[in-house]
């Protein structure tokens, strides 16, 4: 209409440009975007986190938990790069691209508000945190320092809490990843190969090689202790040789077959020894996903195509409800994630060789993930229509292809940009189930471990055995994966930052009884407690609705609706619990170190 008439456009290496002349709507260019959100970012770990440090208190010169307590297992003395690459590499899962991608229905503004926002102010400070009051605390889960500072019964809801939210991670994650190697799709019931099958099972076939190129890579790391320059030729040399073998003899599987495969994959990553899969392999990831972003950012600078998406939409979307508290929910880990919080106290804090590496580990690679989840929200902004129509596909397929797209600019051919984006949105849900596997094995042994498990009842020491506690785990997590991400997606945002909360209490007890200062922790604190409870009743509320209209089925309402209940009554109780134990509490009464700020 001539209303919204849209001018030019060019096509050039298959990237297409748009020139809006609709003078009614505001046009940004997404390089903008990028670069504002950059320097908000940077100023705010230069600024903000630096400020953190010293009101808290780093003593460069203390013995980190890693080099107490090394056992070459989970202990391990890490250099700090290698940490941050290890906690970018596991926080960064889907949620980033998924959630930014999904929630822009409410429109790109919105959504880059609560990124920056809330990874300055609430994400990046519950991560930094969590990872300091673990590390001050001999390298405490945070299921022990809720114990140490809440009480007894907040630890054994916490780690029940804790186990059930690693159930919504494994099956959305396992799900994701297995339907992005998937080489076949059903059409009105039947089913056939689809035009991405080689370029599914070359990524498919590159993620196993991956495995096979991390442990050798973990392997010769330990025996020779390569580190700087020579650790990062043989990196890269190991991530280029499985991407280079694995275009060549793809795999075609279906999703069943590829969800098996997944599960095998997160068992052995939750058992093994840290130094022979997990690390070497969050070292690889991270050289991948440096590529990926330089990709995305170099395509924005070079093609600086439009943001198409419309910058608001209104407060309510038909399909997924209210602005508030849906938008949080659903941008999830790229603004604020209590997962993270369990990735910093669990592996995290067990690496840190150097009190002072705790601020790019725990708030640099939160920042970091904010400034992917932007780019996820240019690089589908500009895939959308001129007219603000979004892209077709899942947000994994969205920001693949538009990078691929901007690879394709550079003179990469499109089977390699696509193999390799492909396999970089799967790595970036294998490296978070990698971590979360490892933690709902670590809540269940936890969770029914006593001081003296040699003289322990037989089931006891039974269930915390490290490879039942893993199967039992990734159990219920395969069983969700019945329900599809789609739906569980909603109950994961929600339980994710009901986490973030819980944790939060935690910080803000620790801070009061060592006489550091707290005030910065409780505008986040009520707001994530306010965002979650709001968004769990209004689920339970549509799955009661589905129930009552004879629309519901067991395998996915019903497990949604108990799970949803489960988590309201042990937040409701964590959280009451949580509180007494706070104002019951005096200020500076456990001995505060030497090196904490007044």
């Amino acid at each position: 209409t001539p209303g919204n008439c849209v001018g030019t456009t060019k096509l050039k290496k298959g990237i297409v440009f748009v020139v809006n002349t609709n003078k009614e709507r505001i046009i940004m260019n997404t390089l903008v975007i990028v670069l504002i959100s950059a320097i908000c970012l940077a100023s705010a770990y230069v600024l903000y986190g630096r400020f953190l440090a010293k009101k808290w208190g780093i003593d460069p010169k203390a013995k980190t938990p890693a080099v107490v307590h090394a056992d070459g297992q989970d202990y391990v003395p890490t250099d700090g790069w290698t940490v941050f690459s290890h906690q970018f590499s596991s926080i960064a899962g889907a949620g980033p691209v998924t959630g930014a991608i999904q929630a822009a229905v409410f429109g790109w503004v919105p959504v880059l508000l609560w990124i920056l926002i809330g990874g300055v102010f609430f994400g990046a400070v519950t991560d930094f945190g969590a990872l300091y009051v673990s590390v001050k605390n001999d390298g405490k889960s945070m299921g022990l320092l809720i114990e140490k500072y809440i009480g007894k019964l907040g630890r054994k809801l916490f780690l029940v809490f804790c186990w059930l939210f690693t159930w919504l991670v494994i099956a959305a994650f396992a799900d994701m990843v297995a339907g992005t190697f998937n080489a076949y799709q059903t059409v009105d019931g039947v089913t056939s190969l689809s035009a991405a099958a080689e370029t599914n099972g070359a990524a498919g076939t590159i993620s196993l090689l991956f495995i096979a190129f991390a442990m050798l890579f973990g392997v010769l790391q330990t025996r020779l202790h390569f580190t700087g320059w020579k650790e990062t030729v043989l990196g890269l040399a190991c991530t280029v040789a499985a991407l280079a073998l694995g275009m060549m003899a793809p795999i075609t599987a279906g999703k069943e077959a590829w969800t098996y495969i997944t599960f095998i994959y997160i068992f052995f990553a939750a058992v093994l020894p840290m130094w022979l899969l997990k690390q070497p392999r969050d070292i690889m990831t991270t050289y991948m996903f440096i590529g990926m972003i330089a990709g995305a950012v170099l395509g924005l600078f070079v093609a600086h195509p439009t943001m198409n998406l419309p910058m608001y939409t209104g407060f309510h979307n038909e399909k997924l409800g209210d602005m508030f508290p849906i938008l949080f929910v659903t941008v999830a880990c790229g603004a604020v994630s209590g997962f993270h919080s369990l990735v910093s106290s669990g592996t995290s804090s067990k690496t840190v060789a150097n009190e002072k590496d705790m601020l790019k580990v725990g708030y640099g690679a939160m920042v970091l993930e904010s400034l992917l989840a932007v780019l996820a929200l240019c690089v589908a902004g500009a895939a959308a229509g001129a007219d603000g129509t979004p892209a077709a596909g899942t947000p994994f397929q969205i920001f693949s292809s538009g990078v691929a797209g901007f690879f394709q600019m550079f003179g990469v051919p499109m089977y390699i940009a696509q193999c390799f984006m492909t396999m970089c949105v799967s790595a970036l849900a294998l490296t978070s189930l990698d971590a979360v596997a490892r933690i709902g094995r670590m809540s269940l042994q936890e969770l029914f471990s006593v001081d003296d498990m040699e003289h322990a009842e037989g089931w006891r020491k039974f269930i915390c055995n490290k490879y039942v506690s893993t199967l039992l785990t990734l159990f219920f997590g395969f069983v969700l994966t019945r329900i599809g991400y789609s739906n569980i997606w909603p109950l994961f945002g929600s339980a994710n930052q009901l986490l973030s909360a819980l944790v939060l209490v935690t910080l803000c007890v620790f801070m009061k009884v060592t006489g550091r200062s707290n005030k910065m922790l409780f505008p986040p604190l009520a707001i994530m407690l306010c965002v979650t409870t709001t968004a769990l009743v209004q689920r339970t509320k549509a799955l009661v609705a589905a129930f009552a209209s004879g629309s519901a089925t067991f395998m996915v309402e019903g497990l949604q609706l108990i799970i949803a209940i489960l988590l309201m009554l042990l937040g409701l109780i964590i959280v009451v619990n949580s509180l007494r134990a706070y104002f019951a509490s005096r200020h500076n009464s456990e001995k505060t170190a030497p090196d904490a700020a007044s």
